[in-house]
């Protein structure tokens, strides 16, 4: 699920807690910029200019959601064609196209409950004041932060 966790300290980033543009600390910003997924990272990522630490956990934020909608989109967009394709067929591709339309059914399943715990647990780790660096979301996060 996260490739590596690491303590960040707030004033070793440069920003004393409670000197950013939100107002917030910077725990509870970077938190809430997972809150809402994309819309929250974006309002935050453009609102903290200075604050490396909320900055990056926006970045990673947008990252993250934004990967986890093109998933949805591409496991049902792949059962929709399948469907399509096999349903229209002999008994034969009704019963493999079932069976492979149960077993995308429960990627799609693993794909939905492990992103909420994956968001879950990132936010838990941020407002403690870490970094939950993801595989994927993390280097797109390096990138834009």
């Amino acid at each position: 699920m996260a490739s590596s966790v690491k303590d960040i300290s707030v004033e070793a980033e440069g920003t004393a807690v409670g000197e950013n543009k939100s107002g917030l600390d910077s725990n509870v910003a970077g938190t809430l910029s997972y809150l809402f997924g994309f819309v929250s990272g974006l309002i935050f990522y453009l609102i903290e200019k200075e604050d490396r630490f909320v900055r990056w956990h926006a970045a990673q934020s947008m990252a993250f959601s934004g990967l986890l909608t093109v998933t949805y989109i591409a496991l049902t967009f792949l059962g929709t064609v399948v469907s399509v394709v096999t349903f229209s067929g002999s008994t034969g591709g009704f019963l493999a196209g079932s069976l492979f339309s149960l077993i995308l059914g429960l990627v799609w399943l693993v794909a939905g409950v492990g992103g909420f715990v994956a968001w879950a647990y990132m936010m838990i780790k941020t407002y403690q004041g870490e970094t939950v660096r993801l595989p994927v979301a993390a280097s797109i996060a390096d990138r834009l932060a």
